[in-house]
């Protein structure tokens, strides 16, 4: 079953200024994301997403004029000697880095796809796994920067249609940010709040913040600090129990040694769209699982690799929760594939039973929306 093609498909839309989200990196002006299609000599086609980088097009150069020379003649089924054969060449020494982590991720991504295709199994099964419930929490790039009033608005129709955890943005001011959660934790006294300052905290910051945060009883405080800035997460660990979240800016196992190993982030956060794959996330879990940490994987842009997670949720023994994407208006989501997930009133989701990842993709979609260079955030 020799692959025969690699292609990918950077995409992109305007996000309307009224639906525009602030978050700790700026305001959301333009979502993209990178579509990875690979096919056989058998003529079975299997899609995967790569994180866009906030640089889709250089994304998709990379895997159509150097992942794609790697691969194709190899056998689909191989994932582990295409993982493995990428990293010798472009990973490993003198390659794009973290680039190179995204762009494979997505091509791994459609090898698994293929597998499932070809023996007719649900990704979940392929990977030792079973049709069982995985809890979600509402997030994605929603529950934003707002007054506490009009965030607990945007909060009812969520816990009313069945998640009972939810995702702050924070990383405004502290104050702000502590007013918002304390407006959440009021009105909804039995739910899960989580948080993300999305790298907008300084030491001080976090300092001040975490106080507040055990007396409301949050789940975690995800990446208050850049995924470089491991002194600053020593230095927060001690400022209280509410423990420290990070991964979605953690590239393969090898960076997530270093996070297991300090013992400082205790709730990882792999996106199998930018950390190495299903192959590699299937690493880093495996490695997490020896110090009894939990798995939590970050969401990208696309149902696709909403589904995909799902799959990944569902066939590991440390596995947490599911990002849900509840963005207003996400295209890559509601428009690209078909569905990905439906949200149970116990709060849960359970993976596709079609073979593969279970998402037809809409090819006339990408072709429709070509991507926009530039900035995404402002």
């Amino acid at each position: 079953m020799k692959i025969v093609d690699v292609k990918a498909y950077p995409t992109s839309y305007r996000v309307p200024k009224e639906l525009q989200v602030s978050l700790g990196i700026g305001t959301m002006t333009k979502r993209d994301c990178v579509m990875v299609k690979v096919t056989t000599e058998d003529g079975i086609v299997g899609w995967g997403e790569s994180h866009h980088a906030r640089s889709p097009g250089s994304i998709g150069h990379l895997i159509n004029t150097t992942l794609k020379g790697f691969v194709v003649g190899m056998d689909a089924t191989d994932t582990t000697g295409i993982w493995a054969k990428i990293y010798k060449f472009q990973l490993g020494s003198h390659g794009m880095g973290a680039a190179t982590a995204m762009a494979m991720s997505g091509l791994d991504q459609a090898l698994w796809d293929i597998k499932g295709k070809a023996v007719g199994w649900p990704l979940y099964k392929l990977l030792g796994g079973s049709n069982r419930p995985v809890p979600a929490y509402a997030g994605g790039i929603s529950l934003g920067y707002q007054e506490p009033t009009s965030l607990v608005a945007e909060a009812e129709p969520m816990v009313e249609a069945g998640y009972r955890a939810l995702k702050l943005r924070i990383g405004d001011t502290v104050p702000n940010d502590i007013a918002r959660m304390t407006a959440i934790r009021e009105r909804f006294p039995d739910v899960a709040i989580l948080t993300d300052a999305n790298t907008g905290y300084s030491v001080a910051d976090a300092r001040r913040v975490m106080p507040a945060m055990d007396a409301l009883d949050i789940g975690w405080l995800e990446e208050p600090f850049p995924a470089h800035d491991h002194r600053s997460y020593a230095l927060a660990r001690s400022f209280g129990r509410t423990p420290l979240a990070a991964g979605e800016n953690h590239y393969t196992r090898f960076e997530f040694h270093r996070l297991i190993e300090d013992g400082n982030i205790t709730i990882l956060q792999p996106d199998l769209s930018k950390s190495g794959g299903v192959t590699e996330v299937q690493r880093i879990a495996a490695a997490a699982s020896m110090w009894k940490l939990p798995i939590h994987p970050h969401s990208s842009m696309t149902g696709l690799n909403h589904a995909v997670s799902i799959h990944f949720l569902a066939s590991i023994d440390n596995g947490g929760y599911f990002e849900a994407d509840l963005s207003v208006a996400n295209k890559f989501r509601d428009e690209l594939g078909s569905a990905p997930w439906q949200i149970g009133k116990d709060g849960c989701v359970w993976p596709l039973d079609k073979p593969g990842i279970g998402v037809e993709i809409d090819e006339k979609f990408l072709i429709a929306h070509p991507v926009i260079e530039g900035p995404g955030y402002v």
